[in-house]
């Protein structure tokens, strides 16, 4: 009988014993090592004081929330009802409804032809986002992203264990990637760039001409171009192309969400190239298995010409709230390098202010009733010198908004803030819920 040699008797108890302690200490510490990288939404320490503050009767005034302040349009509701009533509740193909991935194509024409078989219904962006990521990123791969941006993109990178690296962006290239930063950043271990036109929280488009040399530049570097278009119907002043017939490996991520309205639907999609259809595929029978039935079937209302007439309405009203508080913010002393030309985001400099733009979100919503979106919650570079307030809101709402926002700077030591006016007679809990979906 072959027996092993004590020396190595005692190394493979040694692993053992190791393995063990290994066990023991997940069990007592059962979070993955990756959640130390996922952060929650610092705005909701923001967002739970105004809800104890309405509680207690205050009037609080809401600049801060990503998703229109309308409800989804009368023909995308009547259909949901339709589809409802019709018993239209039971599983759609795993890629979507067939009608539904069809309509989608055919909105990218007549400036683009898109087969339809490389459309993919998601449960929102979000999915849309999980599914790409998911299918392309392998331990250690980085994926080049702006900062500032949406928080939950770094995230969506490293809950698939790749690495978010985040390129500092401000207004000489409207807080957006350029091909020459792509180029600059690149390394050995880069496989995708991730932008977003319009961007959230900054509103800025990548100009059409710009998204070619990015999409030729990440071609030619060998990486894989995805350009979230969520926003990509709320646009004003200039025209904006999809990305979807850009040249090389590119996805194109987007959503009823934001434009169509429908934010608690939660119905997006995505285009990608041919070939990553049936993993992606495979993935949704895995994770999702679809998106629901009868959203869809509201979706594919949204994309008819009754829907749309009221969506053109209410982009237009999204114009009108921007050219108010564009200026308006400017008068008091935000700066506000870039004019936003998408989205219904403003992203402004509070530094004449403050120092510390989490505590100055949170004491205008004490002293003041606003409620705004600090920096922090968007990265890294200079974001404690930035908010994100929104004009998802009634004109006359953010009137009242300007109006408090202008008597709170006037009473604050001629509008700066020192460490001693930042201490609340309340204080802020720590996160306990995630954030929202609108958020």
């Amino acid at each position: 009988m072959y027996r092993r040699p004590s020396s190595q008797i005692d190394a493979a108890l040694d692993r053992s014993s190791t393995s063990a302690k290994s066990m023991a200490s997940r069990r007592t510490s059962p979070l993955a090592t990756r959640m130390s990288h996922i952060e929650p939404f610092h705005v909701m320490s923001v967002m739970r004081r105004a809800d104890a503050l309405e509680v207690q009767g205050r009037s609080i005034t809401y600049m801060v929330i990503g998703e229109p302040d309308f409800s989804s349009a009368e023909p995308i509701v009547q259909a949901g009802i339709a589809a409802l009533q019709a018993g239209k509740t039971r599983y759609a193909p795993d890629l979507g409804l067939p009608a539904l991935r069809e309509a989608l194509a055919r909105s990218y024409a007549p400036d683009i032809a898109v087969d339809a078989e490389r459309v993919v219904v998601t449960p929102g962006s979000s999915g849309a986002l999980q599914l790409v990521f998911a299918t392309m990123l392998s331990p250690g791969d980085e994926v080049l992203l702006a900062d500032p941006g949406y928080p939950c993109n770094r995230h969506f990178v490293r809950l698939f264990e790749g690495v978010p690296v985040s390129i500092a962006v401000d207004a000489s290239t409207s807080y957006q990637l350029t091909a020459d930063l792509i180029r600059r950043h690149w390394t050995p271990r880069t496989v995708a760039v991730l932008v977003g036109s319009p961007s959230n929280p900054v509103g800025s488009v990548i100009p059409d001409a710009e998204m070619e040399r990015i999409a030729r530049a990440v071609h030619e570097l060998g990486g894989i171009l995805i350009v979230d278009e969520i926003y990509h119907g709320l646009v004003y002043d200039t025209t904006l192309s999809s990305a979807v017939g850009a040249p090389g490996r590119v996805f194109v991520v987007n959503s009823f969400s934001k434009y169509y309205g429908m934010t608690g639907w939660r119905v997006g999609w995505l285009v990608g190239p041919q070939e990553y259809i049936a993993p992606i595929e495979k993935l949704v029978q895995n994770i999702f298995i679809a998106a629901s039935t009868p959203a869809q079937y509201a979706a594919l209302e949204a994309l008819k010409p009754a829907a749309r007439a009221e969506l053109e309405r209410r982009r237009q009203l999204f114009l009108e709230r921007r050219d108010y508080l564009l200026p308006a913010l400017r008068r008091l002393g935000f700066g506000i390098p870039v004019e936003p030309q998408g989205a219904f985001y403003i992203y402004a400099d509070c530094s004449h202010f403050t120092s510390d733009s989490q505590a100055f979100a949170l004491a205008l919503l004490e002293e003041a009733g606003v409620a705004i979106a600090p920096g922090l919650d968007f990265g890294c570079y200079r974001c404690k010198r930035h908010v994100r307030i929104s004009y998802a809101n009634s004109l006359e709402n953010l009137q009242e908004g300007v109006r408090r926002i202008g008597a709170f700077l006037a009473g604050s030591r001629n509008g700066r803030m020192r460490k001693e006016d930042t201490m609340f007679p309340h204080p802020v809990a720590p996160l306990t819920r995630p954030a929202p979906a609108w958020y």
